[in-house]
């Protein structure tokens, strides 16, 4: 399989990245170091480069249509420039992918999937179009996406955008919406998401527009107390703010129920996998991902077992580390139903020894409101 390339990867090198493969992808894991950068961005900013995300774009009179089928939301409700999380299923109710969809128009939708699961997304959504007059075109080998995320983020994109935008647009823009911008004189589509626990922007660009942004991005978000930023601490700012990662919190293996997602599931409309997840939405789940807190400075890790007060395994960890940010070690575990109020007290199977934790409400970490 040939690995595929950013194509801001001389960007990289020259800042000295560390890469790692992730999903087939050359991409940078760290720079200076994954700590330093976590700090970063929770204290000032973090450029990104995500350009191994997938881009899909619906076109066409049923393109809202195609999507309330498609997918386990509905659509078709979000109004043009709004943004809106939601999953692609199998028949039986098992997750495909977790997706952003943004509505740039009554007929025109950019679905971003995992880098992991691009293909196969692409795949579903040319297979469940049959029926629809649509076009489904993958974008991802000639977009790049760059984020900033952090406190400084705003400062950071407004002050490259000039003119009447740079108050109207950026500081206007909400929270899960989007909309086309210049910034730095290069035509982007500015969209206000993130995956950190922090405020931030997405700028989807080109390829050959993306090495002049990513420049000008870094001047502003160093010149502010940011950094250049890669996955590893993406990973654990993400973990932090509680939020799920395909392949170790979802998988074909889970339903959106267990996940504790169901209210991203939309049963009065009919889509693929809508009959088993109604059957499911009237049981009991018998598992439940849950936050859990360790009470000494052991992380656990994916794969870990989870164990009740006599020992007995109630579950497994899908995400862990020592938090940079709090100090000590949190985590994610699907538990046993029995086992995954707050407060209850387990232990973790940590290479032979037992670590306590307790059951915890997600996010582990929740940014400082301002005034």
């Amino acid at each position: 399989m040939t690995t595929q390339v950013s194509p801001l990867l001389g960007e990289h090198n020259s800042l000295g990245a560390h890469f790692t493969d992730f999903a087939g992808w050359q991409m940078p894991l760290k720079y200076a170091g994954d700590l330093a950068e976590h700090h970063a961005v929770r204290a000032a900013a973090g450029l990104f480069d995500l350009s191994h995300m997938g881009e899909i774009a619906i076109d066409g009179p049923d393109a809202a249509a195609l999507l309330d089928y498609a997918l386990v939301g509905q659509l078709s409700t979000i109004g043009s420039g709004r943004a809106k999380y939601s999953l692609i299923c199998t028949a039986d109710g098992g997750v495909i992918d977790d997706l952003v969809v943004y509505r740039l128009a009554d007929d025109r939708f950019l679905v971003v999937a995992n880098a992991a699961n691009a293909d196969h997304v692409h795949a579903e959504f040319v297979a469940r179009a049959n029926d629809f007059d649509v076009s489904v075109t993958d974008q991802s080998a000639s977009t790049a996406l760059i984020a900033v995320q952090g406190p400084q983020a705003q400062n950071i994109v407004q002050a490259l955008v000039s003119g009447p935008e740079r108050a109207s647009l950026v500081a206007e823009l909400k929270y899960y919406a989007a909309a086309p911008a210049v910034v730095a004189d290069i035509d982007v589509l500015l969209a206000r998401t993130g995956y950190t626990g922090e405020d931030g922007f997405e700028l989807y660009v080109p390829n050959e527009h993306a090495v002049p942004l990513w420049q000008a991005l870094l001047t502003e978000t160093r010149t502010r107390g940011g950094t250049p930023a890669g996955l590893a601490c993406r990973d654990t700012l993400r973990l932090e703010a509680g939020m799920a990662l395909y392949g170790h919190e979802l998988t074909l293996h889970t339903n959106p129920y267990a996940a504790g997602l169901g209210k991203v599931v939309r049963l009065d409309t009919s889509f693929v996998g809508r009959d088993a997840l109604a059957a499911l939405a009237d049981q009991q789940p018998t598992r439940k991902l849950v936050g859990l807190v360790g009470s000494g400075r052991r992380a656990a890790r994916a794969g870990y077992p989870v164990l009740d007060t006599s020992g007995h395994v109630i579950g497994t960890v899908t995400s862990g580390a020592l938090s940079p940010t709090l100090g000590y070690p949190i985590a994610m575990a699907y538990l046993d139903l029995a086992h995954a109020q707050p407060g209850t007290h387990v232990s973790v199977d940590i290479r032979g020894k037992a670590e306590t934790y307790t059951v915890t409400p997600r996010p582990f970490y929740r940014r400082p409101t301002t005034s």
